[in-house]
């Protein structure tokens, strides 16, 4: 899709268009880079809908901005349009995490590191809100997380919880052949540390997952 207002920006494919957004893979003055456009939800009020796609703009435009910073693994935040609803990120070559489990043998080590990325995330206090192998790109060996459409910028153990059981129900729906995915995940999880890691905080969100599980299949 174009954009007046996003000059010498050359589209080529459309990598993602959704209920929430189109994602459109280009250069940008001579950068690749995507544009994400989100759509209006006819079913709201005009004015409403504006206010809370901006709304929703706002807070991806603080996390991948806290992101960057933080030198974390991700997208970068390029330029934004409001009035367009329109974002221009940068872009992660390589392949989804969810065609690489499809195709390679190396899902143990992938699925630990990503565990080890998720706490990274947490403890930036951001949960990703989406976390499915879709939104997890493998370059070169290394994991970076993309699409926070739908992240917060929230300390609560609740959030993060979800995140994993989001995570756990795009496993046992789309990885069915990799035993024991999500725990790999969560021993990741679990495993990692480094100079600013609280590993309590770790235990806590693991916890806090398996009630969430619990509340699940209870009212499943």
């Amino acid at each position: 899709m174009r954009c007046p207002e996003i000059l010498i920006w050359k589209p080529e494919i459309v990598l993602h268009e959704g209920a929430e957004a189109i994602v459109t893979a280009g250069s940008w003055l001579g950068k690749r880079a995507v544009l994400k456009y989100r759509r209006r939800r006819r079913y709201r009020h005009p004015d409403l809908d504006r206010r809370l796609t901006r709304q929703r703009m706002a807070v991806e435009a603080r996390v991948l901005s806290k992101l960057s910073a933080a030198g974390y693994p991700s997208p970068s935040l390029m330029l934004m349009e409001p009035n367009k609803s329109t974002m221009l990120l940068s872009r992660i070559e390589g392949k989804t995490l969810y065609d690489v489990l499809k195709t390679e043998n190396s899902s143990r080590n992938i699925l630990h590191s990503l565990g080890v990325l998720i706490r990274r995330l947490h403890e930036l206090e951001i949960s990703h809100g989406d976390l499915t192998t879709h939104n997890v790109m493998v370059s070169e060996g290394d994991l970076y997380l993309i699409d926070f459409g739908l992240s917060r910028l929230s300390p609560e153990l609740e959030h993060f919880g979800l995140d994993l059981q989001v995570l756990r129900e795009c496993l046992g729906s789309s990885h069915t052949k990799i035993h024991d995915a999500i725990e790999i995940v969560c021993e990741g999880y679990i495993d990692s540390e480094s100079q600013n890691s609280d590993s309590a905080r770790a235990i806590d969100v693991i916890e806090r997952f398996h009630k969430i599980i619990g509340r699940v299949r209870y009212h499943g």
